[in-house]
C-alpha cells in the first residue's frame, strides 16, 4: 500500500519524544535476529547497557548533532518517521545517516518519500552521490530491501572483529 501524504518538516525539539519512541518500535524486531547473528563479545561491547540504552541515547545525539540535519515525516497530527541526513563535501557525497518509520505506517510510502525528500536536498548542494549503511544480518533484511529498491547499490565491505 502506497500513501506518502505525509509531510515532511525540518526536525524541532518537540519531536523527540515520538521520534525516541518510533526508534524503539522500528528496531525492536532488528536486535534480537542480529544478536543471534554477531560475536557476543561484539554485541556486549556495543551495547553494555542493551541495545535500547544505547539506541537512545544515538538517536538522542544525532537529534541535537549540528553535522546531521534530521526532518519528520509528520501523517496527521503524529510523526510517522524521521531521517538524518550528513553530508561528506570531500567525497561530493551524502549519507542517509539514520532513518526509521513507525510500524504502524511501515509499507506505506513514508520511508521512500523521507529518502526521496532527503535526495532532492542533497542535489540541491551539488552533491554526486548518496550512501547508507545498515547490517548485513537477517534483522536488517527489510532495511536492505527498501534501499535496494530506492535504486542503492550494495558496496562490497567486510568488516572484522577479533576479541582481545
Amino acid at each position: 500500500m502506497t500513501d506518502t501524504t505525509a509531510e515532511i518538516v525540518p526536525y524541532e525539539p518537540v519531536h523527540l519524544g515520538e521520534i525516541l519512541d518510533i526508534s524503539m518500535l522500528a528496531w525492536d524486531p532488528v536486535f534480537p535476529l542480529m544478536k543471534k547473528e554477531i560475536p557476543g563479545y561484539v554485541y556486549s561491547a556495543f551495547y553494555p547497557d542493551g541495545w535500547k540504552a544505547r539506541q537512545l541515547a544515538d538517536i538522542s545525539d544525532v537529534c541535537r548533532d549540528s553535522e546531521t540535519n534530521v526532518w519528520v515525516a509528520v501523517s496527521g497530527n503524529e510523526v510517522s518517521g524521521f531521517v538524518g541526513v550528513r553530508v561528506h563535501d570531500e567525497d561530493s557525497m551524502g549519507e542517509i545517516y539514520v532513518i526509521a518509520v513507525h510500524p504502524a505506517y511501515q509499507r506505506r510510502g513514508i520511508a521512500s518519500a523521507l529518502m526521496s525528500f532527503a535526495f532532492d536536498w542533497l542535489r540541491q548542494r551539488d552533491l554526486k552521490m548518496v550512501m547508507v549503511e545498515t547490517g548485513g544480518d537477517a534483522g536488517h533484511a527489510q532495511s536492505r530491501a527498501t534501499y535496494e529498491s530506492a535504486g542503492f547499490e550494495r558496496y562490497p565491505v567486510a568488516r572484522y572483529f577479533r576479541e582481545l
